[in-house]
């Protein structure tokens, strides 16, 4: 089995999907008492946090490549970031270690194609949803078209994440806000809807809804599972 590396606490609430998602994959494939080889970094999310509202990409860049490393002299056979946003800067963190990083947009990407979907909803954090970042790779890598909300639902979703989803705050009105959000890119012409910010599937789940929708915690984790056994 080959030994995960996972960049995690942004937020731990996510890591803590990941890191039982990823387990319970190692399990139902090797049986058991299989479970996955992690080398895990997980940082303080406050500084995370305000770099990212700084746009001090830079030093982001600095912190987490130094994580990496890190994980990469811990013996970990590849990467993965746990978290969309970060992604921002995965191709500077990976010019900076040897090991592969396992792409988070990557996998959805692939899971898109399989179900032949071609106009996806986006849903994360503003940075996610509105650099380019996320919606290029799946454009160029995946022939895929990506939709995004309209500014105001943009700062309804990014808020929520933040003031309560990081937090572990679970509200009724927060989710009836993302359906409302997710029903209006159907309307535009969304076949699937992407959660594209780890804690998301923590407020919303499939049978909340009728338009399909793509976990990519789950997604991610996955994948990882798939290349590490």
């Amino acid at each position: 089995m080959k030994t995960i590396g996972m960049l995690g606490g942004m937020s731990w609430e996510s890591t803590l999907s990941y890191y039982k998602a990823i387990n319970e994959g190692v399990k139902q494939s090797l049986g058991g008492l299989h479970s996955a080889k992690i080398v895990l970094y997980s940082f303080d999310f406050a500084e995370i946090e305000d770099l990212q509202h700084r746009g001090d990409w830079t030093k982001t860049v600095e912190i987490l490549s130094g994580a990496a490393q890190a994980i990469e002299r811990a013996g970990a056979d590849f990467l993965i970031i746990c978290t969309n946003t970060m992604h921002i800067i995965a191709r500077e963190i990976q010019e900076r270690i040897d090991i592969p990083i396992v792409h988070i947009a990557d996998a959805t990407g692939n899971a898109l194609k399989k179900d032949g979907i071609n106009v996806v909803g986006l849903l994360g954090t503003r940075f996610t949803m509105e650099q380019p970042f996320y919606k290029d790779k799946l454009k160029e890598d995946f022939g895929i078209k990506t939709l995004v909300p309209e500014e105001a639902e943009r700062k309804i979703v990014h808020d929520i994440i933040y003031h309560e989803l990081c937090l572990g705050v679970i509200k009724q009105d927060s989710k009836t806000a993302f359906l409302k959000v997710i029903e209006n890119l159907k309307e535009q012409g969304a076949e699937a809807v992407i959660l594209g910010c780890t804690e998301i599937a923590l407020l919303i789940k499939q049978a909340d809804t009728e338009v399909p929708l793509y976990d990519t915690t789950a997604i991610h984790a996955a994948s990882v599972v798939e290349l590490a056994v």
